[in-house]
């Protein structure tokens, strides 16, 4: 069985094909100002190194992501919520929350045994915490996305940001720069206050371990430790790249969609 999952973001796109349950390959680009040639071009390449042909060697391809209705190949567009939540569950089945940190939005979801969402909540309002937050930052420090997550690791002393939004508390930053103030602990003290952006969002829900990051952001280990220190628990890490969680959904879900019509076939 041969299926695909292609998730078309904010910020980059994803694609992942499976074969019987296994991850051949997948592709990770950044977007383009239209979504039908993220799609296309992500999906392109996942096939590419999966040694297929075509598009038409697959047998269902599930979308997902904000440009999911302008995936013009899909057989089906599922809720991104829906597609990181199986897509982390599967990859780490004994993950019961999900924090997913997009281009553009936060969202955290509980998770049921299954990878079912329970409830989830989401911060689409404002850009801190996500990833163009963390680009604007890496820009105004000019240290690069990594930079952000090394700097942050080799803090002592984390500042002070009370900014909870993106603007603010970049002129924030800027002005504890002037100041003098060691990068190190600048970094530090932002992952710090998203961290307790996303504690705050945790505790609603409900905390239950296993927790896990998807997205982007979740490849920032000093993001990952700021909110575990918020949250007084391990944040597990996933045993593939955390930003294809919704595409791996995606192809999980076209999966079954193949089960369920080859269980209706006639023999």
């Amino acid at each position: 069985m041969l299926v695909g999952g292609c998730d078309v973001g904010s910020a980059t796109g994803k694609a992942v094909v499976m074969r019987d349950g296994e991850v051949i390959s997948y592709e990770i680009i950044p977007s383009t100002t239209k979504p039908e040639v993220t799609a296309r071009t992500v999906m392109d390449k996942a096939i590419e190194k999966a040694g297929l042909s075509s598009i038409a060697d697959l047998q269902y391809i599930v979308g997902t992501g904000y440009g999911r209705l302008k995936v013009p190949f899909a057989n089906e567009n599922i809720s991104e919520i829906t597609c990181h939540a199986r897509g982390a569950q599967w990859l780490l089945p004994t993950v019961r929350t999900v924090v997913d940190i997009g281009g553009q939005d936060c969202k955290v979801m509980s998770l049921g045994a299954n990878g079912k969402v329970l409830e989830f909540v989401m911060n689409d309002r404002c850009a801190a915490g996500t990833g163009r937050f963390f680009e604007a930052m890496a820009r105004v420090l000019d240290c690069g996305l990594q930079g952000l997550s090394e700097l942050s690791l080799q803090s002592k002393n984390p500042a002070t940001i009370s900014s909870q939004c993106s603007v603010f508390a970049e002129s924030e930053v800027v002005t504890l720069v002037n100041e003098g103030m060691d990068l190190t602990d600048i970094v530090a003290g932002l992952h710090a206050s998203i961290a307790s952006r996303l504690n705050s969002m945790v505790r609603k829900i409900g905390l239950v371990e296993d927790v896990a990051l998807t997205g982007g952001c979740a490849k920032n280990d000093g993001l990952a430790k700021a909110l575990e220190d918020k949250l007084g628990v391990t944040v597990k890490k996933l045993p593939l790249d955390p930003q294809i969680a919704g595409a791996i959904g995606a192809a999980l879900i076209a999966a079954e969609r193949v089960s369920k019509q080859t269980m209706k076939s006639p023999a």
